[in-house]
């Protein structure tokens, strides 16, 4: 039987989980604006249309009213707000432990809220309205959000026992209830995008980091998601393997409207994806503006004294 919790492969078929060698080796039941090229192999990038149809015109907006998170005693998130407009690619930088990869989690509901309100377009993601009051969502309301919101992670998280193409099919068929003949054209075109159509067999064990990166990504963008979260997508990889896994994302930056969310440690790469920046520090924004500005003319020492160490490492 394929998983049952649909937890596990809402938004893009992620499981919270590292893919295991040992469960890899063989498949189980268990388990647009053209004009910018896509990287076809690691390193390269090719000039050509894409193969798979990006989403475009309905990107919802994200808004954080007043979030606290704690752990234990531990406030990682202080009352925070911010605004990522419909469409608008938003870069949070800062120093670890500061809190950006809660923001991811918490939009895909992997971490509670505490307090505060999460808004994906015009609806409260941790809360729901009835008989015209606010109360706390419940999983039915949890799942309907989470369909909106796709998530690339570090650590690739494909599931070992599926091959490429059905880790791109699983949750479009399972969750968006989609035919299974929908799910694999798509997929194929996804995967033609990512320069991997030769690999549709393949498990994730036999694939490079880059490679399972980008399948992961693919992945995301099979459940169609109007908000595509990407928390180090690179930090994994091989140096010599980073630079395809970007340009491929900055493709789909250009070719979408999707509202990216983006946390990484990678300065040039978020230079060159975002709209806007975040610094920040200790669950709150430090700053915030354009990449020329903060990359060029941080306002704040703090964010200049952290660019220093980051840009000296």
């Amino acid at each position: 039987m394929p998983p049952t919790n649909t937890d596990e492969i809402d938004s893009g078929g992620v499981a919270d989980r590292p893919s295991s060698d040992a469960a890899a080796q063989a498949p189980s039941a268990q388990e647009a604006d053209a004009g910018a090229g896509v990287s076809t192999r690691e390193g390269a990038v090719a000039e050509a249309e894409p193969s798979a149809a990006l989403p475009r015109g309905e990107a919802p907006g994200i808004r954080f009213e007043k979030v606290v998170k704690r752990f234990g005693s531990n406030v990682v998130l202080r009352e925070l707000d911010f605004t990522v407009a419909p469409g608008e690619r938003v870069t949070l930088i800062g120093p670890s432990g500061s809190g950006k990869t809660t923001i991811l989690r918490l939009l895909m509901t992997l971490e509670t809220l505490d307090e505060g309100l999460i808004w994906i377009g015009d609806e409260t993601l941790w809360h729901m309205d009835r008989g015209g009051k606010r109360v706390p969502a419940n999983q039915k309301h949890l799942h309907e959000m989470r369909k909106q919101v796709g998530m690339v992670f570090q650590q690739f998280n494909l599931f070992p026992n599926m091959n490429v193409l059905r880790n791109l099919t699983e949750g479009p068929v399972r969750v968006l209830g989609v035919s299974k003949d929908e799910a694999v054209e798509r997929a194929r075109g996804l995967l033609d995008m990512v320069g991997l159509s030769d690999k549709e067999s393949a498990h994730p064990t036999q694939l490079s980091g880059g490679q399972q990166q980008r399948v992961a990504i693919a992945r995301a963008l099979a459940m169609q998601p109007r908000v595509l979260l990407l928390d180090e997508v690179t930090s994994a990889l091989d140096p010599e393997l980073v630079v395809g896994v970007q340009d491929l994302l900055r493709d789909i930056a250009r070719q979408s409207d999707l509202t990216m969310l983006c946390v990484t440690h990678e300065m040039a790469f978020a230079k060159d994806i975002s709209d806007r920046v975040l610094m920040f520090d200790q669950g709150q924004i430090v700053e915030e503006g354009p990449p020329d500005q903060i990359f060029g003319e941080p306002s704040e020492q703090r964010t200049r004294d952290f660019l220093q160490a980051v840009l000296a490492s």
